[in-house]
């Protein structure tokens, strides 16, 4: 039997110190359902880890010899479409922030945050959904606002359909693709069709800009799990965009 037969989250760990993956390691051991099958000290070593086991979830340092944490992840996303990327570093420069996302990571979580932040990383990223440490989720949100790219998709957002709009609003409130699926009473694969239509007509990369314009846009349904943006600038809780 398989961990995902059992309902575990099957994470690959790597940072190349080893000080720092046995202290992940007993904060991913709180949770029952999270089983590490393997640890790596490099990125290359991560990426053949992820080949060999096929693990739903990769957690990337992103300073690793051989290859970084980034391009680790790109690698990951391209040769293992069903593992999922979370970085997890001590760096939340603006560079790092948007080249992790631009790669394909679910989420960004800061080694310096609160353990916890880990934990609900890891669950949020290998369901689908995306997650943000509070200071990285008001980092993102500067540059979109900075950018102009909110703005100019917000200008976008007329040339959705009513159920485009609906499946906006359910992503930005904390759903993963299945769970959106089952609200509207669709199968996952047509959800998966209507986000990449929305994301193409309203010019974002990812699921967290995607979250962070609904928000914005007033889609968030009430009564719904609150994505990241209107309390991001908190120390003390951490973000599930979706």
């Amino acid at each position: 039997m398989t961990g995902q037969d059992r309902g575990a989250i099957r994470v690959v760990l790597a940072d190349d110190e080893a000080v720092v993956r046995v202290g992940v390691r007993a904060v991913l051991a709180a949770a029952p359902e999270v089983e590490v099958v393997a640890e790596a000290q490099d990125g290359r070593e991560a990426v053949d880890l992820v080949l060999a086991h096929r693990p739903d979830l990769a957690v990337l340092d992103i300073r690793m010899p051989r290859l970084n944490g980034l391009e680790a992840a790109a690698e990951i996303r391209r040769l293992s479409v069903g593992t999922a990327v979370l970085v997890l570093t001590t760096f939340a420069e603006d560079a790092y922030i948007s080249r992790a996302l631009g790669e394909g990571a679910g989420g960004f979580v800061l080694k310096t945050g609160d353990p916890t932040e880990i934990i609900a990383g890891v669950r949020a990223v290998a369901s689908g959904a995306a997650y943000l440490s509070p200071s990285v989720a008001r980092r993102v949100i500067d540059h979109l606002a900075a950018t102009g790219s909110r703005l100019g998709a917000a200008q976008q957002l007329d040339g959705l359909t009513n159920r485009e709009r609906e499946v906006l609003g359910l992503l930005g409130s904390g759903m993963s693709n299945g769970e959106i699926a089952e609200h509207i009473h669709v199968v996952e694969g047509t959800v998966k069709v209507y986000v990449s239509g929305i994301f193409r007509q309203l010019g974002v990369r990812n699921r967290v800009e995607a979250a962070i314009l609904a928000h914005e846009a007033g889609l968030i349904p009430r009564g719904a799990r609150p994505a990241a943006p209107k309390a991001a600038g908190s120390d003390h809780q951490a973000h599930r965009l979706s």
